[in-house]
C-alpha cells in the first residue's frame, strides 16, 4: 500500500506538471494564431489510451508515462515529421512566424512552470504556513557517524553556525554546506566554542549519505514500532507498543547509545527490558543483533516531541511575497544542486537517480501540504532541465532561435533534424544512467 501511495502521488505530481508546461507552449502558440495538432499528456507510440479532436487539436492520453507534448505546425520535433517539412511553409506554421514569437511559443513552458511554482508556495504558505525546527531548539545536540567525527564532530555538540553566520533552520545546515561551500562549523561542545574546519572531502561524503548531521534525542520514551523488513526483535517476542526500558544492564540517556550499543554486539544476543500494557512488571526478551548490528526496532517519536518547533502563518497578502521569495531561492537552490553535478571533486552524478528516486521522495501516507511542496519543487527542476541547451528540449529550441535572432541566418531544416536526433539519443543515455543508477542502488541494499 505504501508503494501504491506513493506511486499514485508521483503519476498525480507528473501529470499536474506536464499538462501545465505543455499548456504553456499551447497557449503562446496559439497567441501567435500558430496551429497546434496535437496536445497530449504521456507519450503516444503505436496507440493512445484515448483521444479526441476538438477544433484543429488532437487532445489525448497516452501509454508512456515520460513526459507529454504539444505538436505545432511546421516545427522539426521529436514526431521529425519530414513530409509536412517538404511543403511550402504556410501562414499559420511555426516556421513562418518572427523568430522573437517562435521563441516566446518554446519558452512558454518553462515560464507556465516557474510560475506554476510560485503560485503553489503562495498557496501553501496561506493555507499551512511554514514550520521548521529552530537550530537553538537543538538542546541535546547533534549526532553523526564516523565520517562526522573524522572532521572532528562529535554527538552532543550544539551548532551554532556556518562560516561565523547562525543557520536558523536545524535542518538547512546540511543544504547550506552543500551549496554554499561553508569552510568551517562552529560548535559548542560543553562549556568550549569549537571551529571545526570543513574538509574539501566532506561534500562528496554528504552526496553518499556519509557524514550527515541529525538532531540527537532522548532514549526514553522507546515505544517500539516495525520497519518494513524483517525482525529479529518481532520474531523473538517484542509486539508493537512495547516500551524498551534498557538492554542487558544498561540504561540509556540518548537514542544515539542504544543503537551504537547494538552495533557493537553486532552477531550477539542481547535482552531487551520491556515493560508492556496491561503488565505491572518487566519483562526481560533475549534478541539477536544481526551482522549488521540491527534488531529490527523503530521508535515511535516525532521531532516536536522533543523539540519547540517554530511556526510562522501568513495572510492572504503576506504569503504573495513570502511565496514568490521562496520560489527564487528554491530556484536559486536548484541551480547550485546542478551545478555540483558536473564538479569531478563531488562526483554528484554518481547521486542522480531516475524515477524510483523521484517516487520515493513523496511520504508514504497522503500528506497534501508535502504533495504541494513536492510538486512545486519537481516544476523548478522541469523547467531548470527542459532550459538546457540540449537539442529535442526546449532549451535545444531557444539556443538555435537565439542564434538566428544574432546572427540573421536560420539554421537549415536538415540541420535541426540531425541536431533533434542527436539531443533525442542523449536524452535517451541520460534517462538510462539516471535509471541505471537507481537499479543499481536497489541491488546494492
Amino acid at each position: 500500500m505504501t508503494i501504491l501511495i506513493k506511486i499514485l502521488q508521483l503519476i498525480l505530481s507528473l501529470s499536474i506538471l506536464v499538462i501545465i508546461h505543455e499548456f504553456g507552449h499551447f497557449l503562446m502558440a496559439k497567441l501567435f494564431k500558430t496551429r497546434v495538432e496535437k496536445f497530449f499528456l504521456f507519450f503516444d507510440p503505436w496507440f493512445a489510451l484515448f483521444k479526441f479532436k476538438k477544433g484543429e487539436t488532437e487532445y489525448g492520453m497516452g501509454w508512456l508515462p515520460l513526459g507529454g507534448y504539444v505538436k505545432i505546425s511546421g516545427m522539426i520535433d521529436e514526431s521529425l515529421d519530414k513530409e509536412a517539412m517538404k511543403l511550402p511553409p504556410q501562414p499559420y506554421e511555426f516556421r513562418s512566424k518572427k523568430s522573437w514569437q517562435r521563441l516566446l511559443i518554446m519558452t512558454g513552458g518553462v515560464v507556465f512552470n516557474f510560475i506554476l511554482a510560485i503560485l503553489i508556495y503562495v498557496a501553501v504558505l496561506f493555507t499551512w504556513g511554514k514550520t521548521y525546527l529552530p537550530t537553538s531548539s537543538v538542546k541535546y545536540g547533534i549526532v553523526t557517524d564516523s565520517t562526522g567525527y573524522s572532521i572532528g564532530l562529535r554527538n552532543g555538540d550544539k551548532v551554532l553556525s556556518l562560516d561565523n553566520q547562525p543557520v536558523e533552520e536545524f535542518y538547512g545546515i546540511m543544504q547550506d554546506i552543500l551549496l554554499n561551500n561553508r569552510k568551517s562549523i562552529q560548535v559548542e561542545r560543553g562549556s568550549e566554542k569549537l571551529n571545526i574546519p570543513i574538509p574539501a572531502g566532506y561534500v562528496p561524503d554528504l552526496l553518499k549519505g556519509r557524514g550527515l548531521i541529525d538532531v540527537r534525542t532522548p532514549f526514553s520514551p522507546m515505544i517500539v514500532t516495525f520497519p518494513k523488513m524483517e525482525s529479529n526483535a518481532k520474531k523473538a517476542g517484542v509486539i508493537e507498543g512495547d516500551e524498551i526500558i534498557g538492554i542487558d544492564t544498561l540504561k540509556f540517556a540518548y537514542y544515539d547509545e542504544f543503537q551504537q550499543y547494538v552495533r557493537e554486539n553486532r552477531n550477539k544476543t542481547i535482552v531487551l527490558h520491556i515493560m508492556r500494557k496491561g503488565m505491572d512488571q518487566m519483562t526481560d526478551i533475549p534478541v539477536l543483533s544481526d551482522s549488521t548490528g540491527y534488531i529490527g526496532v523503530l521508535p515511535v517519536r516525532t521531532t516536536d516531541m522533543f523539540f519547540e518547533m517554530k511556526t510562522i502563518k501568513y495572510g492572504f497578502f503576506q504569503s504573495i511575497p513570502a511565496g514568490i521569495n521562496r520560489g527564487f531561492e528554491e530556484i536559486s537552490n536548484y541551480l547550485k544542486q546542478f551545478k555540483l553535478i558536473f564538479s569531478k571533486h563531488t562526483k554528484a552524478y554518481e547521486s542522480l537517480g531516475g524515477f524510483i528516486t523521484i517516487g520515493s521522495i513523496f511520504p508514504s501516507e497522503w500528506n497534501w501540504q508535502r504533495f504541494w511542496d513536492l510538486t512545486a519543487f519537481l516544476s523548478i527542476i522541469l523547467a531548470v532541465m527542459n532550459i538546457l541547451p540540449i537539442p529535442a528540449l526546449d532549451g535545444g529550441h531557444v539556443m538555435f532561435l537565439l542564434f538566428e535572432v544574432i546572427t540573421g541566418r536560420k539554421p537549415s531544416d536538415k540541420f535541426l533534424e540531425y541536431a533533434q536526433i542527436t539531443g533525442m539519443v542523449i536524452l535517451f543515455a541520460l534517462l538510462i544512467f539516471a535509471n541505471g543508477n537507481d537499479i543499481v542502488r536497489l541491488i546494492r541494499r
